[in-house]
């Protein structure tokens, strides 16, 4: 039988700066809900994940191409892109992190948040200020 070897948590912490980023590069395309998570020690498969979600199908594609754009530029290419826009849910695996960029619903529904809920969030510093309502759009 296969035996499972947990990662351990590193000390290093050279992924955040990148995780940082993805999370600013997908705000910049105004995404919603940007949630970072340090996932060492919890799963092999990353150091980090993000997860954010998009209003519509164009926003998704915006957020993804931005991501990939903004990454690249830093000489980081994702690995791995899996899913279609028209899905729902978008995955780019850049190795240590991986973004998820969901449709509301399908947020609601994988419930990535409350899955990963015990791995300790990365403090974002992003400026997400909520959208305006219907009353603030009528009294400017």
């Amino acid at each position: 039988m296969a035996k499972l070897v947990v990662r351990q948590k590193s000390a290093d912490d050279d992924f955040i700066p990148n995780t940082r980023r993805i999370a600013s590069l997908a705000d910049e395309r105004h995404a919603t809900n940007i949630r970072a998570y340090d996932v060492r020690g919890l799963t092999v498969i990353a150091d980090s994940f993000v997860i954010c979600s998009a209003r519509s199908e164009p926003q998704l594609k915006a957020i993804i191409t931005t991501v990939k754009e903004g990454m690249k530029e830093i000489g980081v290419k994702p690995l791995h892109l899996e899913g279609q826009y028209t899905s729902g849910w978008v995955l780019l695996d850049f190795g240590t992190i991986i973004c998820h960029v969901f449709r509301e619903e399908s947020r609601t529904f994988y419930d990535l948040d409350g899955m990963w809920a015990d791995a300790p969030a990365i403090p974002l510093d992003l400026d997400e200020s909520p959208e305006p309502d219907a009353t603030t759009t009528a009294q400017a």
